[in-house]
């Protein structure tokens, strides 16, 4: 790969690592493309270098977003796949996560505005759901696999559900107790 297509490369990364991000942070409709470029330290001229739309960047925002959770875990030394959910639900079901929006997972962030987004972004979503299910229902108790795949969906949507519902509280004490109930619901299924 040539100098200029590695650089571009580069760019069109840090874009999109800076929207998955702000995305995160402020929903799909919080941040606009001029305040994205700014913000990755470009001009808005060189959006369409890039991407075709809008909606292209946001599918490859959300979609970086969904792989960034495993990234960081492999950069701490941690193999997510010999996780327990019990230690999944640890880091997920967080104060760290609560108060981290912009660099934890969509899900939890944005379920709401992807639900009203394009479908290249719910395709995307759907199979980050599809991952998250079997990731779970891999490590979960139960007499078949209907019973833990059952039990993995109740896990996740209550994750990013209760992380979403801490963020909301105006109250800690509410905010923590929604966190530790969570944990200790999802830690559950591995028994």
């Amino acid at each position: 790969m040539g100098r200029t297509q590695l650089e571009k490369q580069k760019t069109h990364e840090k874009i999109v690592e800076t929207a998955s991000r702000r995305l995160r942070e402020a929903g799909l409709d919080g941040i606009g493309v001029a305040d994205l470029m700014k913000e990755a330290g470009l001009t808005v001229g060189g959006f369409y270098k890039h991407f075709a739309s809008r909606d292209d960047l946001v599918a490859e925002a959300i979609h970086s977003a969904f792989d960034s959770w495993g990234r960081k875990l492999e950069t701490e030394g941690i193999n997510p796949a010999e996780m327990t959910a019990a230690d999944i639900a640890e880091r997920y079901v967080s104060t760290y996560h609560r108060d981290n929006p912009g660099e934890g997972c969509p899900f939890a962030a944005l379920t709401s505005d992807i639900s009203r987004s394009g479908e290249k972004a719910r395709a995307i979503a759907t199979d980050g759901l599809r991952r998250n299910f079997a990731g779970l229902a891999s490590r979960a108790a139960g007499a078949d696999e209907g019973e833990r795949r059952r039990k993995a969906i109740m896990a996740f949507a209550m994750m990013a559900g209760g992380v979403g519902l801490a963020r909301i509280s105006s109250d800690e004490a509410l905010s923590a107790e929604i966190l530790e109930t969570i944990r200790d619901f999802v830690a559950a299924i591995d028994k």
